[in-house]
């Protein structure tokens, strides 16, 4: 029994069972389990139990695993589980993990997307003409924060978080790669 890497992603509702698709998914396996509600119910309801029971053990010991590897002592770590996915682990996982669920664990990957801050990013090679350095540096971040306005970050709000340049030898023009990126908080109320 393997589950993923390989997921459907945002074409969940075309290719899930319980949206009348034909991938086996995560979601159908929690619908049918009884852990979701979501889709048509009845498009699952004929999922072998077997293999339904295989796959939820599968994901708690991969998650038990994940766990355990990030460990450094041998206290045993907390599992808090959030986002659409915690439906699929059981209240405690392989190794007397407990798993814990805080109030709207089902939307909080909502939140923290709610929360994120917009970003741009610049990933290039420039030729970088003797004396002109600080110029192009000059450039570059002012092109990250521009990408970083133009997705919808606060023009006041916007830093560099990343900057890197790395000459490249063996490319004639002192040829270098520099990457920059900017961040800063959603504009809010802005069409």
């Amino acid at each position: 029994m393997t589950v993923g890497p390989r997921s459907v992603g945002y074409r969940l509702t075309e290719e899930a069972l319980v949206f009348g698709g034909r991938t086996v998914t995560a979601t159908d396996i929690a619908v049918a389990a009884g852990r979701a509600e979501v889709g048509d119910a009845d498009a699952v309801a004929d999922l072998d139990p077997t293999l339904v029971k295989a796959a939820l053990a599968r994901v708690a010991a991969d998650i038990a695993d994940a766990v355990e590897r990030m460990r450094t002592s041998p206290d045993p770590l907390p599992v808090v589980a959030v986002g659409g996915g915690s439906i699929l682990l059981p209240d405690d996982l392989p190794g007397s993990l407990a798993v814990h669920r805080p109030e709207n664990f089902a939307v909080a990957n909502a939140i923290g997307a709610a929360i994120a801050q917009v970003g741009g990013e610049v990933d290039r090679v420039y030729a970088i003409d003797p004396g002109r350095r600080d110029a192009v540096v000059d450039e570059a971040r002012q092109e990250a924060v521009d990408r970083a306005i133009a997705a919808g970050a606060d023009p006041a709000a916007v830093r560099i978080v990343d900057f890197d340049e790395v000459p490249i030898p063996y490319l004639p023009g002192n040829a270098t790669r520099i990457r920059c990126k900017a961040v800063g908080d959603l504009r809010l109320g802005v069409a």
